[in-house]
């Protein structure tokens, strides 16, 4: 039985300002793009079946450290608080990635299209509209409930720490049926490529290798050196390995996107507004329903906010391995990166102020 270790968790360094590092990436890899074209197509080109084998380095350990921190032995503890658990599953899998498709939709498809001009070619060879790509980008998003810091949301918001480990021990599950069957159908309604073999390859090796290793690892460190030494050593040392991954494939990412973001810098605004919505709709549909049904202040805080945020790594790895790194759809996702913390955090201070409307 492993020892609980109550402690007070912050933002890390990393975490507090992920925003800035994001901005610090869109120039780095402006620059890289324009000063040398070469290294990043070349690295991108390293590949098997399609697969880049540097960007897929990149993408395990931006995931490794989220799953190794998981503790599968909370979920069995799941059953003894139902309405949570319910509500949680229900605004991920029935009411996020349709509100996620319908707002980018309007917006990227409707309202913005006539500012979002061009076509792009995806790994297959299609053709598709540039808005389209955008869109997939959110759909890929709004299909990835978060199941890494929103562990630092809910602590945050003083709720049920208990709650978000088991909703992010069953999310990280539950993604390995539904991520890849739900993506593909809601990609076919936006009319793009359908690689039904390359969704299915990126769960498992952006999912299910992360989450087999981390299982697997923390049981070993666990039982060869303790909780405690796996709790303020290990996991500290791996902090910011994820963020640093992730940032190393940002920088890829922004190299081939930077003459986009020269010429149209409207673009990532415009992206960032339909995921703001959609960000702040689904915490009040998930809060809102938490008062309805009566649930405790520290249940309906993680609840809502496991809803509003997203995996974006994730998002970003499954993009990249369906259209490219240099895709609107990759661009799309690096766009929930860069509004996810300041908009949670904002969420946050919500809940906090609003702690009195609930028993």
């Amino acid at each position: 039985m492993e020892k609980v270790i109550r402690e007070e968790r912050t933002l890390s360094f990393f975490e507090r300002y992920l925003t800035l590092w994001v901005i610090g990436c869109i120039g780095s890899g402006i620059f890289l793009g324009k000063s040398f074209p070469q290294i990043a197509r070349t690295l991108d080109g390293i590949s098997i079946y399609q697969v880049s084998i540097p960007i897929a380095i990149c993408l395990f350990f931006m995931m490794y450290p989220i799953m190794v921190k998981i503790d599968f032995a909370e979920v069995i503890k799941a059953g003894k608080t139902p309405k949570p658990v319910a509500l949680t599953l229900f605004v991920n899998w029935c009411i996020k990635p349709f509100t996620m498709l319908a707002i980018s939709t309007l917006f990227l498809g409707v309202l913005f299209k006539g500012w979002l001009p061009g076509v792009e070619f995806v790994k297959d060879g299609s053709q598709v509209e540039l808005y389209r790509s955008y869109i997939s980008g959110c759909i890929l998003l709004g299909i990835a409930p978060c199941t890494a810091m929103v562990l630092i949301w809910g602590h945050l918001s003083k709720g049920n720490d208990g709650h978000t480990l088991v909703m992010v021990a069953i999310n990280s599950l539950t993604m390995l049926f539904l991520y890849a069957p739900l993506g593909g159908w809601l990609l076919g309604v936006n009319r793009m490529p359908i690689p039904w073999q390359t969704i299915a390859l990126s769960v498992i090796i952006y999912v299910g290798l992360p989450l087999f290793l981390g299982y697997h690892s923390r049981k070993w460190a666990i039982k060869k050196m303790g909780f405690k030494w796996f709790k303020e050593t290990f996991l500290h040392r791996l902090t910011p390995v994820s963020i640093s991954a992730l940032l190393v494939t940002l920088v890829l990412l922004f190299s081939f996107k930077g003459e986009l973001i020269i010429n149209q810098p409207q673009v990532i605004f415009l992206i960032a507004i339909p995921l703001l919505i959609q960000t702040c709709l689904i915490f009040i549909i998930a809060y809102a329903l938490a008062r309805w049904l009566k649930l405790s202040y520290r249940d309906a805080a993680p609840s809502a906010l496991i809803g509003a945020s997203n995996h974006f790594e994730v998002a970003i790895a499954t993009s990249a391995m369906l259209f490219g790194l240099s895709s609107g759809a990759s661009l799309a996702t690096v766009v929930g990166v860069l509004i996810e913390v300041p908009v949670m955090l904002l969420l946050v201070k919500v809940c906090l102020k609003t702690r009195h409307l609930f028993k």
